[in-house]
């Protein structure tokens, strides 16, 4: 494997000219996004360019390994299988209740193959085992119930969060790149040492970076579904590598999904189906206060890169704290929003 900050840079390099041909061939191929369909008067964009981030990372993955491992195998089944769901929902729209079964396999599919969590500390001492029964399998081995369970769902929630999170250009590449780097640090330092898990996270830091030139307002281009949902199933999938570093990627990718549990909740509360969208997330609320796109992603990195950073420094009670003190903000932020709103709203 070679130097995760030199296979970093190359997938940097490698994304900028996929995108840049993206940029070059979509529209020769007819593959634009529909503005009108989100009520915005700007002109179709090339979309849905997350293959070209997606195909950067196979190519990065893949080809610095000597042999493929069967875990290795199954992430990159994974990948293909749900760049081809998002692909035809990115032109389709697939009924929601598909996609979620769809993103369920996804996460079995490489929960069998191997990657899982056993353990998960507990903030207030000792440890949640998630391998107490297993399920025989002939063609995967044992699989442990509770491990599986935890690692669809939190696969799921990752994979959709990202999807919701990409209401404004830009948001999903900025935090996935502090995602990418923040996970690959973690992995290079003393205590963690997986330089392997670091290759893949700056491979994917480098990707999300050079996506970000691109997809930055005013965007150039569209990753739709397509790439917001890769970069959440990677991030995901890189913090259970990086052994099981769930409370640290609730830190560095707090804002989408804390904010994704309270809209779902939000939605089940008034007798809404969770998976049917409404502009009720945090970025809608702040664009309706008045806050102008840029506003939104410099509150996203700002959040992103204050809770990961400190993330490398904490034990687990403090993550445990930290994730707390990001929840009460979220919760805060969009009571201010919302309180804008409705005063707006009175006053018009």
């Amino acid at each position: 494997m070679s130097s995760p900050f030199f296979l970093g840079l190359f997938a940097f390099l490698l994304s900028l000219t996929l995108h840049g041909a993206a940029l070059f061939l979509f529209p020769r191929i007819h593959l634009f996004d529909c503005p009108a369909k989100y009520n915005l008067t700007r002109s179709p964009l090339p979309y849905p360019t997350g293959l070209a981030s997606i195909l950067t990372f196979l190519i990065l993955f893949i080809i610095p390994r000597p042999e493929l491992s069967f875990q290795d195998l199954g992430l990159i089944l994974s990948v293909i299988a749900l760049a081809c769901i998002s692909f035809a929902d990115d032109l389709r729209n697939l009924p929601p209740w598909l996609r979620l079964i769809l993103q369920f396999f996804i996460g079995f599919l490489l929960f069998a193959t191997g990657t899982r969590i056993y353990t998960i500390t507990n903030p207030l001492g000792g440890i949640f085992k998630l391998d107490t029964f297993d399920i025989p399998s002939e063609l995967f081995g044992p699989l442990p119930l509770w491990s599986g369970i935890f690692t669809i769902v939190w696969l799921s929630l990752t994979m959709n969060a990202f999807n919701w999170f990409d209401g404004i250009p830009g948001q999903v590449s900025i935090l996935s790149v502090i995602g990418g780097f923040t996970i690959g640090f973690l992995a290079l330092s003393e205590r963690v040492n997986q330089p392997e898990i670091a290759a893949i996270a700056f491979i994917l830091g480098g990707t999300a970076l050079a996506s970000a030139l691109f997809d930055f307002p005013p965007n150039k281009l569209v990753m739709g579904d397509t790439g917001a949902m890769f970069f959440g199933l990677m991030l995901g999938t890189l913090s259970i590598y990086a052994g099981g570093k769930v409370a640290t990627a609730l830190l560095v990718l707090g804002l989408p999904l804390i904010d994704s549990v309270l809209v779902s909740l939000t939605r089940i509360l008034k007798g809404k189906s969770p998976l049917k969208g409404d502009l009720d997330h945090l970025h809608h609320r702040l664009l309706k206060k008045g806050w102008t796109e840029r506003q939104v992603i410099l509150l996203t990195v700002l959040l992103g890169s204050a809770f990961g950073i400190t993330a490398l420094f904490l034990s687990t009670f403090q993550k445990f704290l930290a994730i707390i003190l990001l929840t009460a903000l979220i919760l805060l932020l969009r009571w201010y929003a919302r309180n804008a709103s409705v005063r707006n709203s009175l006053q018009g």
